[in-house]
């Protein structure tokens, strides 16, 4: 009889997949410290500029980025974005230089390795230039020693202070000679600025190597380092193969360089734009004081004579 069948209840089956607990996918949602094992949300990172809270430890950062953490909200005006790597040597590796350049731009997006443009900091005016390692792990090529020339160069025709922020692996292998040749164009620039007696600031950070580290980023008045850096010219394995000595621990650190006067200062990304506001301050107020002294009105010869 109908009226007395027994009701028909949920499979244990079915019961399971009901209660059972959605899994979130939460792959690129945190990032672990690698110095302290620290687990950060992605979100709370990226609002530190990539610094972690606890350990210090400082992870790499888009040019962008970088810009935004260091100048004067909005004061960030863009040049020369236009210039972009040729091709002189008709190179092909495994893959020609070209293709090559299409997927650095896709996957950084980017157009070269370093954006340059001016800019204010504490109010002062200046010429900047920051290179991004995500763009062919910001080799420096013909596009890029032009591009850091004319900001050296903007700097003078302005009379403004100059800093170079620098990311890089060395010279761009691809384009042979036309990039070596950017070493001595950067360098006879930055001359060209000193002679103007205009300051330039450059930033090291992690890495800067090679022909840029043998170059413009080792000519700064003042030379800051971010925690942790790598700093030099050759790789630890192939100085060991070719002096034959055994290293000293951590010889290429931003620490170790300080320790020997390689550079003046080590600066948290989260204090470099307060420290770079007091650098350009203390150097603004000592051209003022300078100019004030060569341009006095010297006192009559006359008027001497009667004082004495």
């Amino acid at each position: 009889m109908t009226h007395f069948a027994k009701p028909k209840l949920p499979s244990a089956k079915a019961s399971t997949a009901k209660h059972t607990k959605k899994k979130v996918n939460t792959e690129g949602l945190w990032t672990k410290c690698p110095i302290s094992g620290e687990i950060i949300f992605n979100k709370d990172l990226e609002a530190n500029f990539m610094v972690v809270p606890k350990s210090g430890y400082h992870f790499p950062i888009g040019c962008r980025e970088r810009i935004a953490s260091m100048t004067d909200e909005g004061s960030f005006e863009e040049f020369d974005a236009n210039v972009k790597s040729a091709d002189p040597l008709k190179f092909v590796d495994s893959a020609a230089y070209p293709d090559r350049i299409k997927k650095y731009e896709k996957a950084s997006g980017l157009p070269e390795a370093v954006i340059c443009g001016s800019a204010r900091i504490g109010g002062i005016a200046l010429s900047l230039a920051v290179m991004d390692f995500r763009f062919c792990g910001g080799a420096m090529g013909a596009a890029v020693g032009e591009k850091i020339t004319r900001a050296i160069e903007r700097a003078v025709k302005k009379k403004t202070p100059c800093i170079i922020v620098s990311a890089s692996a060395g010279a761009r292998m691809q384009e042979g000679i036309y990039s070596l040749m950017q070493m001595a164009k950067t360098s006879a620039a930055l001359g060209r600025l000193a002679a103007a007696k205009l300051p330039f600031i450059s930033i090291l950070t992690d890495p800067t190597t090679g022909g840029v580290s043998a170059s413009f980023a080792t000519l700064g008045d003042v030379i800051l380092a971010e925690p942790g850096a790598m700093i030099g010219f050759a790789g630890p394995r192939v100085i060991k193969e070719t002096t034959k000595q055994t290293l000293p621990a951590g010889f290429q650190t931003a620490e170790f360089l300080l320790k020997h006067g390689l550079v003046d200062q080590i600066v948290s990304r989260l204090e470099m734009k307060d420290r770079l506001t007091s650098l350009l301050q203390a150097l603004h107020e000592h051209k003022y004081r300078a100019h004030k002294v060569a341009t006095a009105v010297p006192f009559p010869a006359t008027a001497v004579a009667t004082a004495g």
